[in-house]
């Protein structure tokens, strides 16, 4: 090989480098929307999957910020996984998900009863990167209103519920329970 030939080498492989680095760099600072758009439309995911993905971003939110999370083998309480803060008490927590920031979401009376340490995450894909977290204690309910409602369906097939109107006009009733701001509160437990 001859000394030429080096230097085009040389030269070859720190063009390559910096074209590389560049487009890493403008990934991670400033990703190409469209891109990402295509890789999170939450559209394209069925319901199921979509639920799997709200839980597993709450519990790894939960991590993230300190807490010991545990699963439950079987869902058949309604409770998804329970979560402490250090030596603090157990949380439960129940998720529900929506794709959009308007709609009804409920749990079933029978599986969701209303204590202290019972908390309902609600999670919703109404942005292309990452979700909305809310934490939402179980005792919210015990004052209904129009946005926490309470069904009872005295006669009627459905079984009773706590439900959330959730809709552009009701966000500021939500915006309290905000992940980011009642994660401290939820330490506290």
């Amino acid at each position: 090989m001859n000394p030429d030939d080096s230097e085009n080498i040389e030269e070859n492989l720190k063009r390559r480098r910096e074209r590389f680095v560049s487009k890493a760099d403008d990934f991670t600072i400033h990703p190409p929307a469209t891109g990402l758009q295509r890789l999170t439309t939450w559209q394209r995911l069925n319901t199921q999957q979509v639920g799997a993905y709200a839980e597993y971003f709450v519990k790894m939110f939960l991590t993230m910020k300190g807490f010991q999370v545990y699963s439950a083998e079987v869902d058949d309480r309604g409770i998804d996984f329970v979560a402490r803060y250090e030596k603090g008490s157990f949380i439960e927590i129940q998720v529900k998900s929506m794709r959009f920031a308007t709609g009804y979401i409920f749990a079933e009376k029978s599986k969701f009863e209303l204590s202290k340490t019972l908390y309902l995450a609600l999670v919703i894909f109404n942005r292309p990167l990452y979700p909305d977290i809310y934490f939402i204690p179980s005792t919210r309910w015990e004052n209904a209103d129009r946005v926490f409602v309470r069904r009872d369906y005295i006669g009627k097939k459905s079984k009773p519920e706590w439900g959330i109107n959730i809709s552009a006009k009701n966000m500021h009733a939500l915006s309290q329970f905000k992940a980011e701001t009642s994660i401290d509160e939820l330490k506290k437990i």
